[in-house]
């Protein structure tokens, strides 16, 4: 909640302005028709959403270094976790194909 407050702020003090809404099914827009109006996408995964978060510091900043570092190690650990598991859909998918 802390760093939610904290980037509101910030983009209160940056004097950022929001984009305007989108009344459309982004998920039936084609890449380029997204790119257009401007809407970007999030990380596809925890990894690139780590990433993104060392990238920027306010998160750093918001928790202080300790609970960062923590943080980012446990969503570390979490990533490690799921990306060596194989998942139903993954048996689903390929088991009786191969």
């Amino acid at each position: 909640m802390a760093v939610i407050l904290r980037a509101g702020l910030d983009g209160i003090k940056k004097q950022l302005t929001p984009p305007a809404p989108v009344n459309t099914n982004i998920f039936k827009m084609t890449d380029e028709e997204r790119k257009a109006a401007g809407i970007e996408s999030l990380p596809g995964g925890l990894k690139r959403a780590i990433e993104a978060m060392q990238a920027d510091g306010l998160v750093r900043e918001t928790l202080g270094e300790h609970i960062y570092s923590k943080y980012v190690e446990a969503k570390n650990l979490e990533w490690d976790s799921y990306r060596v598991q194989v998942h139903q859909w993954e048996l689903d998918r390929y088991l009786a194909r191969y």
